[in-house]
């Protein structure tokens, strides 16, 4: 079976197979038009070497002197007069081809058509070969002299070589820049497993410890259960209130578990059509009986009418008790504000609170995972920086916005917005 593992390695093989084939098509490109170039190069120094040995100058004299064994004009011997001929004929055969535009190594030979070599390179001269060598047929002084046809032959000992040198830079910059594709897209791969794996053990570290957790929780709610029976009425709003949050207890337990599973790329949201008008008084109703014992000052306005939206119900509710926890936790002395209320298809929620408040460095960290604010007593107060960023993640499965404004020392106040069915 393929995994997805496997399936991005193997893409990953064939884009750097692909990449692999398009430089080397776009090499033979490079290498054919750098054949052509050269072609029209040695043609033009063809052109100027013959142009040049069909006249009677001082060149061609010498050279005419040293076929005909000829020293009397000029005073030295044979062999003298050969090897001055020879090397006055390599270096005008040079200094054209750079002129051409060409500086690859060469040799050369002077012959007639019946196979009498004249003159030949100091270096051995090559035997003739498609694309090495290229003969030219030269006019005017030489032939006439000799009355027979001459020919030089100029040859090249590794053409390949040269054109590469040719096309070098098109070679070093393609070979490093794919080097660097595959190093960054290995890299890339190997850190998104390596996270993948420390995600995975993670989540089950989590999965492990809110198991765990359920235990005694749930030992805590049987044994209010049993405790309300023999306690005093006075008393049983207090189990009442440890009975409450008792089963919060157990909800956060629950939506830590539901958080490693939308972590895992599993999530469990069943998203319906709800008024969630009645829930969110639910919830303000609960809250403002804590609020009664803690001392908060607590009011909430809800906007008459229904607030109908597509959600689910169980993690929204979450949702607003984050925030409305928050609130509490971070003030000295809470004063808490809910309003809900609908505008333009949106219904917005609102929740302010006059606590500590946040800076403007940390209010585009505070929903990140594991990230907490930092105040003068580092981490008063206890937790794992999870719960803006569950929040932020639900509101945006529900499609909806977190929006946050804060002043240090003066309070926050957030603000969500759900978009309204047609009838909301």
């Amino acid at each position: 079976m393929l995994t997805k593992r496997n399936l991005y390695v193997l893409i990953f093989v064939i884009a750097v197979i692909g990449l692999l084939v398009v430089q080397y098509q776009y090499l033979r490109v490079g290498l054919g038009l750098a054949k052509a170039q050269f072609s029209d190069k040695i043609d033009k120094a063809r052109e100027n070497i013959n142009s040049e040995l069909s006249t009677v100058n001082a060149l061609t004299y010498t050279l005419g002197n040293a076929i005909q064994k000829d020293t009397s004009q000029v005073h030295i011997s044979l062999d003298s007069l050969e090897k001055a001929s020879q090397y006055y004929l390599n270096d005008y055969i040079a200094y054209q081809l750079k002129v051409s535009g060409i500086d690859a190594p060469f040799t050369y030979t002077l012959y007639s058509r019946d196979s009498i070599t004249y003159l030949s390179s100091a270096r051995p001269h090559l035997s003739k070969k498609e694309n090495l060598t290229y003969p030219m047929k030269i006019e005017g002084y030489l032939p006439k002299l000799l009355q027979k046809e001459v020919i030089l032959e100029i040859g090249f000992e590794d053409l390949n070589n040269y054109f590469l040198g040719q096309i070098r830079g098109l070679i070093l910059p393609g070979l490093l820049f794919l080097l660097m594709i595959i190093f960054v897209v290995i890299w890339v791969l190997r850190s998104f497993y390596l996270q993948r794996s420390i995600i995975t053990t993670t989540n089950d570290f989590i999965n492990n410890l809110t198991h765990e957790l359920k235990t005694p929780v749930f030992s805590i709610g049987l044994a209010t259960k049993i405790l309300k029976e023999d306690v005093p009425d006075e008393k049983k709003e207090v189990v009442d209130l440890i009975r409450t949050e008792s089963d919060r207890l157990k909800k956060h337990i629950d939506k830590v578990l539901e958080l490693a599973s939308m972590e895992s790329g599993n999530p469990l949201m069943q998203f319906q059509e709800v008024d969630f008008r009645p829930e969110l008084e639910r919830i303000c109703q609960s809250f403002a009986l804590l609020a009664k014992h803690e001392q908060i000052d607590f009011g909430y306005t809800l906007e008459k009418g229904s607030y109908l939206i597509k959600a689910e119900k169980f993690h929204l509710e979450n949702v607003i008790g984050n925030l409305l926890e928050n609130a509490r936790k971070y003030s000295d002395h809470p004063i808490i504000k809910l309003n809900a209320y609908k505008q333009k298809g949106k219904l917005l929620i609102n929740i302010s609170d006059n606590g500590v408040g946040i800076s403007q460095e940390d209010i585009n960290k505070i929903f990140s995972k594991y990230y907490r604010v930092k105040n003068g007593n580092v981490h008063k107060v206890k937790g794992y920086g999870l719960g803006l960023y569950y929040v932020q993640k639900i509101i945006k499965m529900h499609r909806g916005k977190v929006s946050v404004q804060s002043e240090l020392g003066k309070g926050t106040n957030f603000t969500l917005s759900l978009k309204l069915m047609n009838n909301g």
